[in-house]
């Protein structure tokens, strides 16, 4: 599985520039990957302004991103403002090249920002069956919340996209690293750079880590398209040789 991580700025509450400068890099990658991964809210920023740039699920973005599967044969992912029944989701798109659509919203919202207050929380765990591969998908915060990840349903990969800042980046870097030792499982984490409005700055650090824990792309600062390719069986080898989730505790989880 080739798949390819988008560290990026984003132009606040813009979806049509974001849009646009994402198609830019997207269209020019000439090496093929099965996955394109954005950011969390690739359209507009970490915003507390949903009513501004809220889509349905038959808007815009949705349509772009389809087209953008459809173009390059891939799938494509990210979280975006969506606006259902009277309510707003922090919700992670997962397009797949035929245009059938995957989505999770996020459970654990930032509280600090006032998240909670403009969102409504996401309800169920999700795991997204592709090319043979098993993915989970968060956002950001949930990266905290170790239980709600655990790895009951034998993901193949533990996938986050954020809007994870400076000044707690130490954090990001950590809890990747035990999030794939814990679940025996690739993790990817794809974050931005650059400044919001409420002048944030993001340093990205996007990376792929193993099953072992092992960093296998680091992103660092940078602006681009990073392609990794991942080995499930080998993997699956290493899960079933120490076989670690086999003690792994039993709980349940309310929602």
């Amino acid at each position: 599985m080739k798949i390819a991580l988008f560290q990026t700025s984003l132009a606040w509450e813009n979806p049509e520039v974001n849009r646009t400068f994402i198609e830019k890099y997207f269209m020019s990658e000439e090496e093929s990957f099965d996955i394109f991964v954005l950011p969390e809210m690739f359209s507009s920023g970490f915003t507390m302004n949903p009513e501004k740039i809220a889509e349905t699920m038959n808007g815009k973005t949705i349509s772009w991103m389809k087209s953008l599967a459809f173009k390059k044969d891939c799938a494509i992912c990210g979280s975006l403002v969506i606006e259902e029944k009277n309510d707003y989701y922090n919700r992670f798109i997962f397009v797949h090249p035929d245009g059938k659509i995957d989505f999770y919203n996020k459970r654990h919202l930032f509280s600090l920002a006032g998240e909670h207050e403009k969102y409504s929380k996401g309800n169920k765990k999700v795991i997204i069956d592709y090319k043979g591969w098993r993915i989970c998908p968060q956002i950001c915060y949930d990266l905290r919340f170790p239980a709600f990840s655990r790895n009951h349903e034998n993901y193949d990969l533990l996938l986050y996209v954020a809007n994870w800042p400076k000044t707690r980046i130490t954090a990001w870097d950590a809890l990747l690293k035990a999030r794939a030792i814990e679940n025996m499982c690739y993790v990817i984490g794809v974050n931005r750079i650059g400044f919001d409005e409420n002048n944030h700055q993001y340093i990205g650090h996007s990376q792929v880590l193993d099953e072992l824990g092992n960093q296998i792309l680091d992103a660092d600062e940078k602006l681009g398209v990073f392609i990794v390719e991942l080995d499930k069986n080998k993997m699956l080898e290493n899960r079933n040789k120490l076989n670690f989730l086999n003690d792994k505790d039993e709980f349940e989880i309310t929602f």
